[in-house]
């Protein structure tokens, strides 16, 4: 499969390829300096300098060798969260210094997806299979305190923190639908419905000025969140409405995973599966 790592400006649609690759490349983070982005591939981790784009650099995980796409930066800069995943079901999260080094597990039960880092560093969010269904949990930064966010039957992903550190969105088909996004209080209260259309939308994304949700969305009756199929991002605004297509490309699983914001908020980074 092919990848093209791409930077799209809101302001002006313009759009920079960075990376390309035969190799099937996801889930750009953007670092809170701005200046390079966190990817996966092949079960490790790596690093886009984006004033010498083109390259990858490894970002040495020691014994940790499955990473999955589910990885991310901290407010600070100085730490990585990371996702291993040796076999189906077995996902647990890791942390370990932005530069590299020996990865301390975080989350004890598996499995465990990395999705979101509050504002102020000191929690997580992740999707956790808890009695068999997918809820959205968070913890310290020690896997310790882990609380379960959400209730009943459905299946859960993507969540992530608002700037203001007040909301978590994530995407849920727990009302019986497609995934629609969904918000709530970071203490699982106030439960709100924020799309409701044919789409089947996934990995809400929240401005960092924190005006505008930027999300993935799939062709109608889509089952799952597959990686090759005609998606769109799309934009709306943070109290709900005003949606409008930003993208159309080839993509959907490894394209938005993630928080891909730079932290400027004018751009956001994603990845894209062109046809051959």
């Amino acid at each position: 499969m092919k990848t093209e790592i791409v930077l799209h400006d809101i302001a002006t649609s313009e759009e920079a390829v960075v990376y390309a690759a035969t190799a099937h490349i996801e889930a750009p983070n953007w670092s809170p300096c701005g200046g390079f982005l966190v990817v996966n591939a092949g079960g490790q981790v790596f690093r886009i300098d984006l004033d010498a784009p083109n390259q990858l650099h490894l970002i040495d995980t020691g014994p940790i060798k499955s990473c999955n796409n589910d990885h991310g930066i901290s407010p600070d800069g100085h730490s990585l969260m990371i996702s291993d995943s040796p076999g189906r079901g077995t996902s647990v999260i890791y942390h370990l210094p932005i530069t590299g080094g020996t990865p301390q597990r975080v989350t004890p039960l598996a499995p465990s997806y990395w999705h979101g880092w509050s504002p102020d560093g000191a929690r997580i969010a992740y999707v956790g299979r808890r009695d068999g269904i997918f809820h959205i949990c968070t913890s310290a930064l020690d896997g310790t305190d882990e609380v379960i966010l959400t209730r009943g039957p459905g299946h859960r992903d993507g969540p992530d923190y608002s700037p203001d550190g007040a909301w978590i969105w994530f995407n849920s088909d727990h009302h019986g639908q497609g995934a629609d996004l969904w918000r709530m209080r970071t203490d699982g209260s106030d439960l709100q419905q924020m799309t409701d259309d044919t789409r089947v939308n996934w990995f809400p994304h929240p401005s960092p000025d924190g005006e505008t949700v930027l999300y993935l969305a799939y062709p109608a009756g889509t089952t799952g969140h597959p990686a090759d199929l005609p998606v769109e991002l799309r934009l709306m605004d943070a109290q709900g409405g005003n949606i409008r297509t930003i993208a159309a490309f080839n993509g959907g699983q490894g394209s938005i995973n993630v928080p891909c914001w730079h932290p400027g908020g004018r751009r956001f980074a994603y990845a894209r599966y062109p046809k051959s």
